[in-house]
Order: structure tokens, then C-alpha cells, then sequence
């Protein structure tokens, strides 16, 4: 089997978190709408709250580059359940990548497929900040 090229490169960003902390090392990676993939990992702080999930430092890198939107998205954590997105990151790839398929992977090459719109059904987005009150 062929591995999926986003999830290696999810896979070798993890290699490059920053958790002193936690060590809870996590990668991701994006891919563009032009086949651009662009990577992220975790980077702790000791003043926890200050900490950025691998997740949102893919979009934010990504938009630091020019991109908007997003198609795909891999998680990887060394974990036995496959660990999605925490709500911080749900909210972004929503804005981000609304339809965009999300791989979920372990170390031990397990996977799982669903959409952002799984994780954050109804998200919340400029639609609603532009709606008039009733």
C-alpha cells in the first residue's frame, strides 16, 4: 500500500514539535487547492494557554503564504485512538476548509476519514455575523 504523502508529511512535522511540556508531539498537514502541502506542528508554551496546536499552525503558515482554502487536511499524533482536532482548530479548518477531507493517522499507520464538517457540524462562520437580527 502506498502511503498517503500528506500524512507522511504530517508524520515528519510531528518529528519537529516543540512540547517540553506535554510531550505530546502532533503533526498535520494541508493541502492547497493547487496541490500545495504545507505542514505544522505543535509549539508549547510555559504559560499552557500561549500554546498552538499543529493544526492551526499549517492554516496560519498556509495563509502566510497566500493560500484560502484548504482540501485536506492529515493529523498525526503517536496515540492508539486516533486523535482528531481540538475545538480551537475545528472553528479554524472551518473557516478555512469547511468540505476538506481529514485524515486522522497514528504512528502505527492506523487512519480514519471524515470531513471537518463531521467534527464541527453547524459551524460557526461569517454568515452568522452577517445576518440581520430577527
Amino acid at each position: 500500500m502506498t502511503p498517503d504523502p500528506l500524512v507522511a508529511a504530517a508524520t515528519e512535522a510531528r518529528t519537529r514539535a516543540f512540547a517540553p511540556y506535554s510531550k505530546f508531539q502532533v503533526g498535520a498537514a494541508l493541502e492547497t487547492e493547487d496541490g500545495t502541502v504545507i505542514a505544522g506542528c505543535n509549539v508549547e508554551s510555559a504559560s499552557y494557554g500561549l500554546t498552538t496546536c499543529a493544526e492551526r499552525v499549517a492554516v496560519f503558515a498556509g495563509v502566510a503564504r497566500g493560500f484560502r482554502r484548504f482540501t485536506r487536511v492529515a493529523v498525526v499524533a503517536d496515540t492508539a485512538a486516533l486523535t482528531p482536532p481540538c475545538g480551537a482548530c475545528r472553528q479554524i479548518l472551518w473557516e478555512f476548509a469547511p468540505d476538506a477531507e481529514v485524515v486522522l493517522a497514528n504512528l502505527a499507520g492506523r487512519t480514519e476519514r471524515l470531513t471537518v464538517r463531521d467534527l464541527l457540524p453547524r459551524g460557526f462562520d461569517a454568515r452568522q455575523l452577517a445576518e440581520p437580527p430577527s
